[in-house]
């Protein structure tokens, strides 16, 4: 279990920076809130996923394209944080 979230963590680190990178303009949010977009965009990449591929889940954890789409997910949860939250704005 505890091995479990580490892997969340980590993998949500890695989604959620690489989102962040991908994304234009400088994003002002925090390490633990890259964490969780980048986590809660690894559940939307496997939710699509298994929409598009209807993909079984149950073949391993680590996969190529499984990585891949948490960062696809994380940039489509990022993208909609910045987008409500409007903290992608200049400041004057």
């Amino acid at each position: 279990m505890l091995g479990l979230i580490i892997s969340l963590i980590v993998i949500g680190l890695i989604a959620g920076a690489v989102a962040r990178l991908v994304m234009p303009g400088k994003q002002h949010i925090s390490i633990p809130m890259t964490i969780l977009i980048g986590i809660i965009g690894s559940f939307v990449g496997g939710f699509l996923g298994f929409l598009i591929f209807q993909h079984d889940p149950m073949d391993g954890f680590f996969q190529p394209a499984g990585i891949i789409g948490s960062i696809i997910g994380a940039i489509i949860v990022l993208f909609i944080y910045l987008k409500l939250s409007g903290r992608n704005r200049a400041r004057s």
